[in-house]
């Protein structure tokens, strides 16, 4: 296993600055997943720790081991593509001995190491088939197994699942996981979709245009965003965050947010921290999960837009001057047109600078 450091990493493509000033450490044996919308720099990053791009400034260390002018097939890497790079004129078999047997290992060990790869990534009964007559799924499915093999130090993974469907998609996010904790490898993972670096990755590292945004488990990213873009990137629907301003009441420090109202008290530590940060001006956040949906009461106040139904759960689109989303059960009883109050969960407010984006912490 290796611990991954970077060090005031940048890379500029001419004019252009893809990634600033990025320190992040992988430790050892991580999965970290690489997380944001497209063209932020997560591929880009993965690119030069594979050794496929020289960094304009900075440096990356593997073990305290400054990586520059080391090539790619020197530092101990295995890389898996978003478009999967198989021999397609060789079987299955011949593509996973084709690595240990670049690397001079024994028959007995190539025979090894195939047959529990091939049993791990469930490959045994298409060993011996043409891999031009492959599916999509099983090709990508090889790709991972013909990296795996040669049993890297450090996996990267570059939207290895973009190419393939949903339900295949879930069962690789297990195995990926397997994989790596069977093999204890060092693995990056860059992705644009949550949901797998939520549910896989042990730290989660959000970019967005070049700059790293905040690293943490994806627990600490989803409770405690650090800026407006994670709290609205992480979380399917993002978070919920409304205009307003700091307003002093007879029961505390709240917000007043317009249309909606004014929103229940502040907990204490919150409004504490809000005072000291000295900006009247605000977002008010919290989950769509995270608020109760009522008739007309004591609460924000808002119209329903739209009512999506998507199985077990359901989000409602409500609307006051600004939209908000709220999940709710199948069983929710509220039509489009209907005025409704909304009553978000007292600990999971959250606050944000409206000038600088960042997050207002409480204690």
């Amino acid at each position: 296993m290796t611990t991954i450091r970077l060090e005031n990493l940048v890379k500029r493509f001419g004019d252009f600055t893809a990634l600033k000033t990025m320190d992040l450490e992988i430790r050892d044996g991580e999965f970290m997943a690489l997380l944001g919308p497209s063209g932020c720099g997560k591929s880009t990053t993965m690119n030069m720790i594979a050794g496929m791009e020289d960094p304009s400034g900075g440096r990356i260390l593997f073990d305290g081991r400054d990586m520059n002018g080391v090539p790619m097939g020197k530092r101990g890497v295995g890389f898996v593509f978003q478009n999967y790079a198989i021999f397609t004129h060789m079987t299955v078999r011949q593509n996973l001995a084709y690595g240990p047997k670049m690397r001079g290992m024994s028959r007995s060990e190539i025979d090894r190491r195939v047959k529990n790869i091939a049993d791990f990534l469930q490959l045994t009964p298409l060993l011996d088939q043409k891999s031009a007559k492959l599916s999509v799924n099983i090709l990508q499915r090889l790709a991972i197994g013909r990296s795996a093999i040669v049993e890297p130090a450090i996996f990267l993974l570059d939207e290895p699942l973009s190419n393939v469907d949903a339900a295949f998609r879930a069962v690789m996010r297990t195995e990926l996981k397997h994989l790596q904790k069977q093999f204890r490898q060092t693995m990056v993972y860059v992705t644009h979709d949550q949901l797998e670096a939520m549910t896989m990755a042990d730290r989660i590292a959000v970019m967005d245009h070049g700059v790293l945004q905040q690293v943490g488990t994806p627990l600490e990213v989803y409770n405690n965003p650090a800026n407006i873009f994670v709290a609205k990137f992480i979380g399917a629907p993002g978070m919920n965050l409304i205009a307003g301003e700091l307003a002093e009441t007879d029961r505390g420090l709240a917000v007043d947010l317009g249309a909606w109202g004014v929103s229940p008290p502040l907990p204490d530590d919150l409004a504490a921290a809000a005072r000291a940060a000295g900006s009247r001006a605000v977002q008010y956040g919290f989950r769509p999960e995270e608020a109760t949906l009522a008739a007309e009461g004591q609460g924000l106040r808002a119209r329903v837009t739209f009512v999506e139904r998507i199985g077990a759960r359901t989000i409602v689109h409500v609307e006051s001057g600004q939209p908000a989303k709220i999940v709710a059960g199948n069983d929710v009883g509220f039509s489009v047109g209907d005025v409704v109050s909304i009553v978000p969960a007292p600990q999971a407010v959250r606050l944000f600078d409206a000038a600088s984006t960042a997050a207002i912490r409480g204690g």
